[in-house]
Protein backbone atom coordinates (compact mmCIF):
# COMPACT_ATOMS: atom_id res chain seq x y z
CA UNK A 1 0.00 0.00 0.00
CA UNK A 2 1.50 3.42 -0.80
CA UNK A 3 2.08 5.60 1.94
CA UNK A 4 0.24 8.06 1.35
CA UNK A 5 -3.08 6.13 1.46
CA UNK A 6 -1.39 4.13 4.35
CA UNK A 7 -1.09 7.43 6.16
CA UNK A 8 -5.08 8.81 5.09
CA UNK A 9 -6.71 5.46 6.41
CA UNK A 10 -4.85 5.54 9.85
CA UNK A 11 -6.43 9.13 10.17
CA UNK A 12 -9.92 7.78 8.82
CA UNK A 13 -9.71 5.09 11.85
CA UNK A 14 -8.49 7.32 14.53
CA UNK A 15 -10.84 9.79 13.40
CA UNK A 16 -13.57 7.26 13.53
CA UNK A 17 -11.82 5.67 16.97
CA UNK A 18 -12.13 9.56 18.67
CA UNK A 19 -15.44 10.07 17.47
CA UNK A 20 -16.96 6.43 18.86
CA UNK A 21 -15.40 7.18 21.63
CA UNK A 22 -17.55 10.38 22.15
CA UNK A 23 -20.88 9.48 21.97
CA UNK A 24 -22.65 8.41 24.94
CA UNK A 25 -25.21 7.12 25.80
CA UNK A 26 -28.13 9.44 26.11
CA UNK A 27 -29.09 9.80 29.89
CA UNK A 28 -32.48 8.74 30.82
CA UNK A 29 -35.23 12.00 30.76
CA UNK A 30 -35.22 13.41 34.44
CA UNK A 31 -38.40 14.00 36.23
CA UNK A 32 -38.00 17.60 34.64
CA UNK A 33 -37.47 16.47 31.43
CA UNK A 34 -40.89 14.33 31.57
CA UNK A 35 -42.80 17.05 32.89
CA UNK A 36 -41.30 19.52 29.94
CA UNK A 37 -42.55 16.35 27.56
CA UNK A 38 -46.03 17.08 29.51
CA UNK A 39 -46.16 20.49 29.01
CA UNK A 40 -45.30 20.19 24.91
CA UNK A 41 -48.00 17.61 24.42
CA UNK A 42 -50.69 21.03 25.32
CA UNK A 43 -48.55 23.27 22.79
CA UNK A 44 -51.58 24.93 20.13
CA UNK A 45 -54.33 24.63 22.82
CA UNK A 46 -56.37 27.16 24.43
CA UNK A 47 -57.53 26.54 27.96
CA UNK A 48 -60.11 27.96 29.89
CA UNK A 49 -59.32 27.95 33.29
CA UNK A 50 -61.30 28.88 36.73
CA UNK A 51 -60.01 29.94 40.60
CA UNK A 52 -60.05 26.80 43.33
CA UNK A 53 -58.54 28.67 45.62
CA UNK A 54 -60.51 30.69 48.44
CA UNK A 55 -61.54 33.82 47.70
CA UNK A 56 -59.71 36.64 49.45
CA UNK A 57 -59.53 40.20 48.19
CA UNK A 58 -55.80 39.51 46.44
CA UNK A 59 -57.86 37.93 43.97
CA UNK A 60 -60.81 40.46 43.24
CA UNK A 61 -59.03 41.38 39.83
CA UNK A 62 -59.84 38.07 38.44
CA UNK A 63 -63.35 36.96 40.02
CA UNK A 64 -66.04 36.50 37.42
CA UNK A 65 -63.56 37.12 34.88
CA UNK A 66 -62.84 34.79 32.05
CA UNK A 67 -59.13 33.32 32.40
CA UNK A 68 -57.06 31.94 29.84
CA UNK A 69 -54.24 29.90 28.91
CA UNK A 70 -52.66 29.64 25.15
CA UNK A 71 -49.58 27.03 25.51
CA UNK A 72 -48.18 28.27 22.51
CA UNK A 73 -44.70 29.32 21.00
CA UNK A 74 -43.07 26.11 22.17
CA UNK A 75 -39.84 24.73 21.35
CA UNK A 76 -37.37 21.81 22.83
CA UNK A 77 -35.55 24.68 24.98
CA UNK A 78 -38.77 27.28 25.82
CA UNK A 79 -42.63 28.16 25.85
CA UNK A 80 -44.33 30.78 26.22
CA UNK A 81 -48.25 30.92 28.04
CA UNK A 82 -50.29 33.94 27.52
CA UNK A 83 -52.77 33.91 30.60
CA UNK A 84 -55.20 36.20 29.51
CA UNK A 85 -57.79 37.89 32.34
CA UNK A 86 -60.74 39.47 30.65
CA UNK A 87 -59.53 41.62 28.01
CA UNK A 88 -56.42 41.79 29.90
CA UNK A 89 -53.60 40.18 27.47
CA UNK A 90 -50.69 41.57 29.93
CA UNK A 91 -49.00 38.11 31.18
CA UNK A 92 -47.46 35.60 29.96
CA UNK A 93 -45.69 32.77 31.67
CA UNK A 94 -42.31 31.56 30.17
CA UNK A 95 -40.92 27.97 30.75
CA UNK A 96 -37.48 27.29 30.08
CA UNK A 97 -34.90 24.87 30.88
CA UNK A 98 -31.99 25.66 32.52
CA UNK A 99 -28.55 23.45 33.09
CA UNK A 100 -29.96 22.38 36.43
CA UNK A 101 -33.38 21.84 35.90
CA UNK A 102 -36.39 24.67 34.59
CA UNK A 103 -37.23 28.10 35.04
CA UNK A 104 -40.40 29.66 35.42
CA UNK A 105 -40.72 33.86 34.62
CA UNK A 106 -43.68 36.50 34.56
CA UNK A 107 -43.41 38.64 31.48
CA UNK A 108 -45.63 41.87 32.13
CA UNK A 109 -46.17 44.39 29.07
CA UNK A 110 -48.34 47.46 28.58
CA UNK A 111 -50.99 47.81 26.16
CA UNK A 112 -48.53 49.03 23.22
CA UNK A 113 -45.74 45.93 23.99
CA UNK A 114 -43.19 47.95 26.61
CA UNK A 115 -42.21 45.98 29.37
CA UNK A 116 -43.56 46.63 33.00
CA UNK A 117 -41.59 47.55 35.68
CA UNK A 118 -42.52 44.55 37.43
CA UNK A 119 -41.59 41.78 35.10
CA UNK A 120 -39.63 39.10 34.53
CA UNK A 121 -40.06 37.76 38.12
CA UNK A 122 -40.10 33.88 38.75
CA UNK A 123 -37.85 31.36 39.88
CA UNK A 124 -35.54 28.24 39.13
CA UNK A 125 -36.62 24.54 40.22
CA UNK A 126 -34.46 23.66 43.32
CA UNK A 127 -35.88 19.91 43.29
CA UNK A 128 -36.45 17.25 40.69
CA UNK A 129 -40.29 17.52 41.52
CA UNK A 130 -42.88 15.53 39.60
CA UNK A 131 -43.50 14.57 36.27
CA UNK A 132 -46.64 16.03 37.31
CA UNK A 133 -45.56 19.40 39.26
CA UNK A 134 -42.90 21.23 39.50
CA UNK A 135 -42.12 24.57 42.01
CA UNK A 136 -40.32 27.51 41.56
CA UNK A 137 -39.10 29.77 44.19
CA UNK A 138 -38.63 33.40 43.92
CA UNK A 139 -34.71 33.54 42.59
CA UNK A 140 -32.60 36.52 44.06
CA UNK A 141 -33.95 38.53 41.54
CA UNK A 142 -37.28 38.23 41.71
CA UNK A 143 -37.02 38.86 45.61
CA UNK A 144 -34.66 42.21 45.13
CA UNK A 145 -37.40 43.40 42.49
CA UNK A 146 -40.52 42.58 44.61
CA UNK A 147 -39.01 44.55 47.88
CA UNK A 148 -37.68 47.23 46.07
CA UNK A 149 -41.28 47.76 44.65
CA UNK A 150 -43.05 47.29 48.01
CA UNK A 151 -44.22 43.87 47.78
CA UNK A 152 -42.23 42.50 50.78
CA UNK A 153 -44.40 39.41 51.49
CA UNK A 154 -43.66 38.40 47.42
CA UNK A 155 -40.38 37.55 48.14
CA UNK A 156 -41.51 34.09 49.97
CA UNK A 157 -43.54 33.16 46.51
CA UNK A 158 -43.01 30.07 45.25
CA UNK A 159 -44.79 29.42 41.94
CA UNK A 160 -46.24 25.90 40.76
CA UNK A 161 -47.34 24.28 37.72
CA UNK A 162 -48.52 21.10 36.77
CA UNK A 163 -50.15 19.11 34.22
CA UNK A 164 -52.19 15.72 34.03
CA UNK A 165 -54.51 16.17 37.45
CA UNK A 166 -56.38 17.20 38.28
CA UNK A 167 -56.49 19.42 35.35
CA UNK A 168 -54.74 19.27 32.39
CA UNK A 169 -52.92 22.67 33.53
CA UNK A 170 -52.68 24.23 36.81
CA UNK A 171 -50.87 27.36 38.03
CA UNK A 172 -50.39 27.93 41.39
CA UNK A 173 -48.89 30.74 44.12
CA UNK A 174 -48.15 30.07 47.34
CA UNK A 175 -46.70 32.09 50.23
CA UNK A 176 -47.25 32.41 53.81
CA UNK A 177 -50.86 34.03 54.26
CA UNK A 178 -51.43 34.07 50.28
CA UNK A 179 -52.80 31.05 48.00
CA UNK A 180 -53.89 31.21 44.38
CA UNK A 181 -54.39 28.42 42.57
CA UNK A 182 -56.45 28.17 38.62
CA UNK A 183 -56.96 24.93 37.03
CA UNK A 184 -57.71 24.75 33.61
CA UNK A 185 -59.80 21.94 32.27
CA UNK A 186 -61.46 22.90 29.66
CA UNK A 187 -60.53 24.20 25.84
CA UNK A 188 -61.66 27.98 25.68
CA UNK A 189 -64.79 28.45 23.56
CA UNK A 190 -63.68 30.90 20.84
Amino acid sequence: MQPRRLVSRIRIICAVALLGGCVTPSAPPTLQDRFYERLLSLCGQQLEGRIVSPPVPADADFAGKRLIAHVRDCSPQEMRIPFSVGEDHSRTWIITRSGTGLRLKHDHRHEDGTEDKVSQYGGDTLTPGTDLRQEFPADAFTKDLLVREGNVAGAANVWAMETGSPAPLVYELRRPGRFFRVEFASPARR
